[in-house]
């Protein structure tokens, strides 16, 4: 612990109201605060947003373009496994908190930080997410959560307070119009919640949309792309439309199918979904990239991989699309799952052709060095080596257990009959 001072803490900070308020609140406290902010692709200053904490008081402000990793790392594992929460969410938000989370802990540690604090509000995931992952990384680390802190929300209830706060220290605020919703982004995707999203049934303003044009007023041409993949894994996009347009790298790649998607209007969802804390709640996000690589990435499963594996998979990717969503990616259940995933991938090697317009990606072609299909079995004018009158067996053997169900149930009919 610094002299002089309760300790000393490392604030994940984002340059707005809300954690520049926190930052000062905790000098206030007695604290020694340095700032850490994580690049994962959002549109941000970041050099203004250094300036101003270094105004504010904070002794260091740390930078960390989190980008490729977080693409590597984290958008790549969840392509492979297909992710998905409650059959329509692509985690763009849960997927980057532990990103965030390890660096934070890393420069913690380096920087002998007694504490980490963040900006989280009590009722949300994240909260929960960017904790656990803090503890997973270092079980002796303390957590300084002021939207929990009696003493930070009743001074603070609401966004006046803060603003009347920020007036008080000096700390420049940018006076724009509200909008009447709250926002995070990052390179996979941007979520909208709260304000008037609060009310399930009201329809997103047009200007809501901040990623993607409006799929009506997309192009009238469509775009042609192909995506290389191997084990599972996306290594190369080309532009089937222009002829010379590709990306090899991870994050050239992923931001190229980003702007393709942007531009046909792809990727838009407005859900209700079920927080981890039991709270169901309205989000709208906007996810093109990911969007265009996960139909992809299930197109080629659907020619390589092995039915059985396949089923099994899915379970597996619908359990670990909520350990992920959970805030659980330093869990013992996601390298369980995630390592079978992996194991998974190995033949899920070829290019599938997409076409992209107004919204929708629509698959148009495959091909895979190692594919399962077989043209000549599967033909309706060869036998392929396939003789139809083994099917005769096949169905009897499979109507044993139906024919077996019939009569049981007619005897249970039966039986209540005589009763």
């Amino acid at each position: 612990m610094t002299s002089a001072t309760k300790g000393r803490v490392l604030l994940a900070y984002s340059g707005g109201l809300d954690t520049s308020c926190i930052l000062a609140w905790l000098i206030d406290q007695g604290y020694e605060v340095m700032a850490y902010m994580a690049n994962i692709g959002q549109e941000e200053d970041f050099e203004a947003a250094r300036d101003k904490a270094i105004a504010i008081g904070a002794t260091k402000v740390f930078i960390e373009d989190l980008r490729k990793e977080f693409v590597e790392d984290l958008v790549w594992p969840a392509i492979q496994a297909n992710c998905l929460y409650e059959g329509v969410y692509l985690l763009g938000t849960s997927l980057a908190r532990p990103v965030i989370c390890r660096k934070q802990i890393e420069i913690a540690r380096r920087e002998g930080c007694d504490f980490v604090s963040h900006g989280c509000t009590g009722k949300g995931n994240d909260q929960v997410r960017f904790e656990l992952g803090y503890y997973a990384l270092n079980p002796d680390i303390k957590v300084i959560a002021p939207w929990r802190d009696s003493t930070f929300y009743e001074r603070f209830p609401g966004r006046p307070a803060l603003l009347e706060y920020a007036a008080q220290k000096g700390i420049p605020v940018v006076q724009t119009s509200a909008k009447p919703w709250s926002t995070d982004e990052n390179l996979y995707h941007i979520s909208f919640e709260a304000g008037i999203l609060e009310d399930p049934n009201t329809t997103p303003p047009k200007d809501m949309w901040k990623l993607t044009v409006d799929p009506e007023d997309a192009p009238n041409t469509p775009e042609r792309i192909s995506i290389h993949f191997q084990n599972g894994k996306p290594v190369k996009v080309e532009n089937t439309t222009d002829g010379t347009t590709s990306y090899t790298d991870a994050l050239e790649l992923f931001l190229y199918l980003n702007q393709l998607g942007r531009k046909h209007g792809i990727g838009r969802i407005d859900i209700v979904e079920n927080r981890f804390i039991g709270i169901k709640s309205r989000g709208c996000y906007e996810t093109p990239g990911g969007t265009i690589l996960r139909a992809a990435h299930v197109d080629l499963e659907g020619l390589t991989l092995d039915r059985e594996v396949r089923r099994l998979k899915d379970q597996y990717a619908q359990r670990l699309s909520e350990v992920i969503y959970n805030g659980l990616w330093y869990s013992a259940e996601r390298e369980f799952i995630m390592s079978s995933v992996e194991y998974s991938q190995k033949p899920v090697n070829g290019v599938v052709k997409l076409k992209l317009y107004k919204g929708n990606v629509i698959i148009e072609g495959r091909t895979s060095p190692n594919s399962l299909y077989d043209e000549k079995i599967a033909s309706m004018d060869e036998a392929g080596g396939f003789n139809p009158s083994d099917s005769e067996g096949f169905i009897k053997i499979q109507s044993i257990r139906l024919k077996a169900h019939m009569t049981q149930k007619k005897l249970l009919e039966d039986l209540e009959k005589a009763a």
